[in-house]
């Protein structure tokens, strides 16, 4: 069994859309083959602040994620980084591919001069919540958003 976490390619987006939607929420928001999806792939893509991550099972994508590095002024001009979008696939739960991508990304923001790793979560995902925590992350703030 190899297991790599590389750059997303074009060519994976359909299989990264898919898990995305492969829950509650996102089955309610996501419409898989829509093209938008691989125009906001192309934009993500060549933006050197972001990085579209896969695993990578023996040749298949089964989980995924997205790193956005930010500069900012606050904390003396410190950087940070966002996780978001962090999926695995369901019948690979469990084996710790999770924690591994995550410490991955952690890894990769350390490397990037990030001083924070930062994530958001849905409010009902208790489940992550723990996941999360686990990790290291601690609740800290409350995270509002507005539809546009």
């Amino acid at each position: 069994m190899t297991i790599e976490i590389r750059r997303a390619r074009a060519d994976d987006v359909s299989t990264i859309v898919e898990l995305i939607a492969n829950d509650q929420l996102g089955a309610r928001r996501e419409q898989p083959g829509d093209p938008r999806y691989l125009a906001a792939f192309e934009e993500i893509d060549t933006d050197p602040n972001q990085f579209l991550a896969v695993v990578d099972r023996d040749g298949e994508v089964v989980g995924t994620l997205q790193l956005t590095v930010t500069p900012g002024l606050s904390r003396k001009g410190m950087r940070r980084a966002t996780i978001e979008a962090v999926r695995i696939r369901a019948d690979q739960r469990g084996e710790g591919l999770g924690q591994r991508l995550i410490e991955w990304a952690v890894d990769q923001a350390r490397e990037r001069g990030c001083g924070l790793v930062q994530l958001t979560t849905d409010a009902s995902r208790d489940d992550a919540h723990r996941f999360y925590q686990r990790l290291g992350f601690t609740p800290s703030h409350v995270g509002m958003k507005r539809r546009l």
